[in-house]
């Protein structure tokens, strides 16, 4: 997640690595002023995954070379 907050960082985006002390951790990408993108990670299968929702098309794995690409799309 701190690798992916940085390359999201280094395409313009804020995003910070939220640790709270009962659920797991989420990435918080700033879209407005008022509104976050929360990316979650889980492991499926041996391969970790990063998640912004619930469909096929809201996930990506965690080490695929477009990941932080596909997200600062998202988050745009």
């Amino acid at each position: 997640m701190v690798r992916l907050a940085w390359n999201l960082n280094r395409r313009g985006l804020r995003a910070a690595v939220d640790l709270p002390l009962k659920t797991e951790p989420v990435l918080m990408v700033t879209r407005t002023a008022t509104a976050s993108l929360r990316v979650m990670a889980y492991c499926a299968k041996g391969t970790w995954v990063y998640t912004w929702g619930r469909g096929r098309d809201q996930q990506v794995r965690a080490l695929a070379d477009d990941a932080a690409e596909r997200i600062w799309e998202v988050a745009q």
